[in-house]
């Protein structure tokens, strides 16, 4: 998992509440766990103007002029901005899968649902909670200022702006811890490989027939 320390940003908007995982990346697409591949699919019934199924070439598809990530203003964003509820439905962890593999490293909201906030912590997303009111006002500065843009900075856990104003924001402190170094589940097992080992090789010693040792 990619270490997240500071994103400074382009800002992409999702206006509107309620937007499930099968939104972010919609069930045709769930057939693979290799965790990449994902992002030209995300968003796709919101993005393209034909049906997306896997294996077509998303390069040639009809793009929707009106979704703001096919916008020449927000390519290459790499924070996501939307109204409340997000990530609800399904638990597919390929929603973070997608947003990730498109480029979004943060992506703040005035609410999340409760599995999709907690899965994206484990695939290098920092999701941040952060008043209606201002979300608001980051959406109309968004629709004035072309090229709108954010500072996200998780060991201080502030927002900056362009103006140098701060918003605080909230995170676990074992959440952050991981992102910081970038550990998702496996690698923090793998950082007691060590005690991992020896406690096998003592039970093997104690209990051979476990390990197939028995001839």
């Amino acid at each position: 998992m990619k270490a997240l320390t500071v994103v400074e940003g382009l800002v992409a908007p999702m206006d509107r509440s309620n937007v499930d995982t099968d939104m972010i990346i919609p069930k045709q697409f769930l057939k693979s766990i290799k965790r990449s591949g994902f992002g030209p699919n995300l968003f796709d019934e919101l993005r393209y103007l034909d049906e997306g199924q896997p294996g077509m070439d998303n390069a040639s598809r009809p793009l929707n002029p009106d979704f703001p990530l096919n916008q020449e203003r927000y390519k290459g964003a790499s924070i996501l901005l939307n109204r409340a509820n997000f990530g609800c439905g399904s638990s597919r962890e390929h929603a973070p899968w997608a947003l990730e593999d498109y480029g979004f490293r943060v992506v703040i909201a005035s609410s999340f649902a409760d599995i999709f906030y907690n899965n994206c912590f484990k695939n290098g997303i920092l999701p941040i909670v952060v008043d209606a009111t201002q979300i608001d006002q980051w959406f109309s500065e968004m629709a004035a200022q072309p090229g709108f843009s954010l500072t996200v900075d998780l060991p201080n856990q502030v927002i900056r702006d362009a103006q140098d104003n701060t918003v605080p924001f909230e995170v676990d402190a074992f959440r952050k811890h991981c992102l910081l170094n970038g550990l998702d589940d496996i690698a923090l097992t793998l950082q007691d490989a060590d005690a991992i080992r020896q406690y096998e090789d003592k039970r093997a010693q104690v209990h051979p027939w476990v390990f197939g040792q028995i001839k």
